[in-house]
């Protein structure tokens, strides 16, 4: 993995075991040359892992619709600025540009991002891993529905899986490195359709 996405929130609510374990992830990504992809902001947990790569000397890239830009929350210092024209592009770009995606503690925005390339992962749109950093057990909620939804029958279990659930970034990257998906669909071959 050359480079990871990640998905946060654009707000901090001043947990300090959540910025150390973020600037843990960033200097993890910086020693393994793993550039960091994100929404290009300059708040928030947005900030605190762009400031922590940059500060280490990584290599970081921002994908920002105008729209936020013109608010003034662009991070002025990345290695690189994308401006896009809205949120469907910018998505895209982030995607595109990157080997692996992370969640990190968000809202709604973060899970939105999350669960569009879960769903395209488990399309077979793309075989890039996914993990969640749970820190202090913030999405333990979220895996908990998802059990629910196997427990259902709307999910199966084996596509609730190709989400990776961690607390420890290292852990977190060692296992996305590990991820070997098959290019072709899991949804489509569990119905016969390709």
């Amino acid at each position: 993995m050359k480079s990871i996405c990640i998905y946060c929130g654009a707000n901090f609510n001043g947990d300090e075991n959540l910025r150390i374990t973020v600037e843990k992830l960033a200097q993890e990504m910086v020693a393994q040359e793993i550039t960091l992809v994100f929404g290009g902001g300059s708040v928030g947990l947005m900030g605190i892992i762009a400031d922590e790569v940059l500060r280490l000397g990584g290599r970081t890239i921002g994908v920002i619709p105008q729209f936020l830009l013109d608010k003034e929350v662009g991070h002025k210092g990345l290695t690189e600025m994308i401006i896009t024209e809205n949120m469907h592009e910018r998505k895209q770009k982030m995607a595109d540009l990157s080997d692996g995606f992370i969640v990190l503690p968000g809202g709604f925005g973060t899970l939105e991002e999350f669960f569009e390339v879960l769903t395209w992962l488990q399309l077979g749109l793309h075989a890039k891993p996914i993990g969640v950093l749970n820190i202090g057990g913030f999405y333990d909620h979220l895996f908990a529905q998802m059990e629910v939804m196997v427990q259902h029958r709307f999910l199966k279990e084996k596509n609730r899986d190709l989400v990776f659930n961690e607390s420890d970034p290292e852990s977190l990257l060692q296992k996305m490195k590990n991820f070997d998906a098959k290019p072709d669909a899991v949804w489509f071959r569990d119905r016969n359709l390709t």
